[in-house]
């Protein structure tokens, strides 16, 4: 227990110390001060000019992302004790307004009280840099052309900073996509609840980075400098870098909107694999200094993306399928009596004679209590996929079906454990996830030494 309030503790004083570095950095008092004094320092002839970077802002959440690991394996150990007693108090209670939702609206979706307050002290962020930026820029105008007029410095100035306020947007996009984190389970999230803030954070840098590209365009048109989109420098920012990472993510963005995405998934699907091609000229366009700014959330998102390639390479054992009403598909594997998943967990499944690229997700339905070595997921019919998947069944032999899984992701704890009344509500194939609850709650309430909340027992019973 000590030994667990002693990484929370660090690891709250590790990320406040980033957020104050990320609040610092377009003030005069960094850049004028602390700045030269730190490149002296930590600049060496190994880590050249990014030492000062690396040291602020990579290596923070690296140390958090390893020590967070320590974290989960010690908080594993004493699950079982926690969920056994319902917390209370007058701070939980608090927090439990705060995850109540306050916004319901499209596209954005549900909103809680504390995502909406998070969102705001980001968007306050955003624009403290900005206007601490634009002050220090305007303060200190440089002409780049003889007879630039000031307004026009000036629009290059806001089109320039534009492009560094997207860059923080960057600096949280790829944490969301960690599917494995172990920064995520920190503070609660999973990476499928915080796929939206990912959705969010893209839309928001695409709109920063497209005002960024544009704004340079007129600006070149207006100062007779198109030639200077194609300039591809090799000890400078590269022009032509930028505007071919700005085409691509205009396709990422494109293929990304929700009618494209709902109607035409395979588009969207094949397309944001172009993020590796964005990544690189990115990177050649702003060069390892900046690049190193944003690396920690890339270079997890790289090292996790690793793992699930290596973990989709072996193909489960499928022991049985069963073709139910609706039509609705339950397919059961075989697994590790050791691999444990809390409920509402999800699997990744891909169906190589179907698709070789393409994955889906699906809830798991079975108990790990109840159920030790075997993994069951119930696919509802109704897309192409699932459709191509009930006709292989259908016709196969079973044998010959090759499945490949990633996962189990999900909640690090079954959090509904901790409240003494549960009202769940589902529609369709929505009741997958609850299937997984109820069986949680039918074999707590055939323990007779486990102290669970007497109205969750009664639920669990009936």
């Amino acid at each position: 227990m000590r030994s667990q309030t002693i990484l929370k503790i660090i690891f709250l004083v590790v990320f406040l110390g980033w957020l104050l570095i990320w609040i610092l950095l377009p003030t005069k008092a960094y850049t004028k001060t602390w700045s030269p004094k730190l490149e002296n320092k930590l600049n060496s002839t190994y880590f050249r000019e990014q030492g000062t970077n690396l040291l602020l802002f990579t290596f923070p959440m690296m140390f958090t992302g390893a020590m967070g690991c320590i974290y989960l394996h010690l908080h594993q150990k004493k699950t079982e004790k926690l969920h056994a007693h319902p917390r209370s108090g007058a701070v939980r209670r608090r927090l439990g307004m705060l995850r109540r939702p306050v916004l319901v609206m499209s596209p954005i979706g549900i909103v809680t009280g504390m995502e909406l307050t998070f969102a705001a002290m980001f968007a306050a962020l955003l624009i403290w840099s900005l206007a601490n930026y634009l002050r220090t820029s305007f303060g200190h105008l440089h002409m780049h052309k003889a007879g630039e007029k000031v307004w026009q410095a000036k629009f290059r100035s806001v089109s320039l900073r534009l492009g560094y306020i997207g860059n923080i947007c960057w600096a949280f996009l790829f944490f969301p996509l960690t599917r494995g984190s172990s920064i995520l389970p920190l503070v609660g999230l999973t990476s499928e609840s915080s796929i939206k803030y990912h959705i969010w954070l893209g839309h928001l840098s695409m709109v920063l980075f497209a005002a960024h590209t544009i704004g340079f365009i007129i600006y070149w048109a207006i100062t007779d400098q198109m030639i200077e989109i194609i300039e591809w420098s090799k000890t400078y920012v590269s022009n032509l870098a930028g505007m071919i990472a700005s085409a691509i993510a205009l396709v990422l963005w494109v293929t990304s909107s929700p009618r494209i995405r709902r109607k035409m998934f395979e588009v969207f699907f094949y397309s944001h694999h172009l993020y590796t091609l964005y990544i690189l000229f990115y990177a050649i366009h702003v060069g390892v200094e900046y690049l190193s700014m944003i690396a920690p959330g890339i270079f997890l998102f790289l090292v996790d993306r690793h793992l699930r390639f290596l973990q989709s390479r072996q193909r489960a054992r499928l022991l049985s399928a069963r073709l139910l009403p609706s039509p609705t598909i339950e397919l059961n594997f075989s697994k590790t009596p050791g691999l444990y998943h809390n409920p509402t967990s999800i699997v990744f499944l891909n169906v190589p004679s179907i698709s070789k690229l393409q994955w889906h997700p699906f809830t798991v339905v079975s108990n790990c209590n109840m159920e030790q070595d075997k993994l069951s997921v119930a696919i509802k019919v109704q897309g192409c996929w699932s459709q191509k998947l009930h006709q292989q069944l259908s016709s196969s032999n079973l044998d010959r079906l090759e499945v490949s899984i990633e996962g189990p992701y999900g909640p690090s704890t079954p959090q509904f454990l901790r409240h003494e009344q549960l009202v769940l509500v589902s529609g369709g194939s929505g009741i997958t996830p609850l299937i997984s609850i109820i069986r949680e709650l039918i074999y707590h309430s055939q323990q007779p030494n486990r102290l669970i909340s007497p109205n969750l027992r009664a639920t669990a019973a009936n």
